[in-house]
């Protein structure tokens, strides 16, 4: 009997240890995020360059503006986000894929303290730069050019830093790639 008991406390503790499956249901479990619909604006029809100039975790400032002539993916995340993590892993590996193509990854994170935003990192093998957005500059730059209305939010930039896509919720890899070969193609 002592057996018995012990396997019925013992499998669901298990169970709990296993990996998390990247299953949009859990991951926006008891959390309102994106459907990871995208829209995507023409050359002709995007706003103006996004200006922000702000400071990564490890103090480096970056200024939009230096990065005219490359692709920018801005990432809007906090660690505790729930789809933020399903969707970090496919993120870095589309960032390393289309470095050599002239493609910046910036993530932006208006919740975090370093220490926690490096645990992230750490946990989900994250190398590209995230802009510590506290004071939600980033956020204010993109207003009136392109609503956040989720996290993660992920915004996709021209060679001339204006708005030419954004993805709400979870970035699916298939579609940020395909946006990212179609802005590239844009020249």
């Amino acid at each position: 009997m002592l057996p018995a008991l012990i396997a019925l406390v013992a499998v669901p503790l298990l169970a709990g240890c296993a990996p998390e499956e990247a299953d949009p249901a859990v991951a926006n479990a008891g959390y309102e995020a994106g459907d990871g619909s995208y829209t995507s604006w023409g050359p002709g029809g995007r706003a103006d360059a996004i200006d922000l100039t702000a400071t990564t975790y490890d103090g480096e400032e970056i200024s939009l503006a230096d990065l005219r002539g490359d692709v920018v993916v801005l990432n809007y995340w906090y660690a505790a986000c729930p789809p933020c993590r399903v969707e970090a892993e496919d993120l870095e590996a589309i960032s390393k894929d289309y470095a050599d193509q002239g493609v910046t990854f910036l993530g932006v994170n208006g919740r975090d303290d370093a220490a926690t935003a490096q645990a992230f990192n750490d946990t989900f093998g994250v190398t590209y730069p995230s802009i510590d957005d506290r004071d939600a500059a980033a956020v204010a730059a993109m207003e009136g050019a392109v609503p956040l209305n989720a996290v993660p939010t992920t915004v996709v930039l021209d060679t001339s830093g204006r708005p030419a896509a954004r993805i709400l919720g979870i970035a699916d890899d298939a579609t940020l790639r395909g946006i990212l070969d179609d802005t590239l193609a844009e020249g």
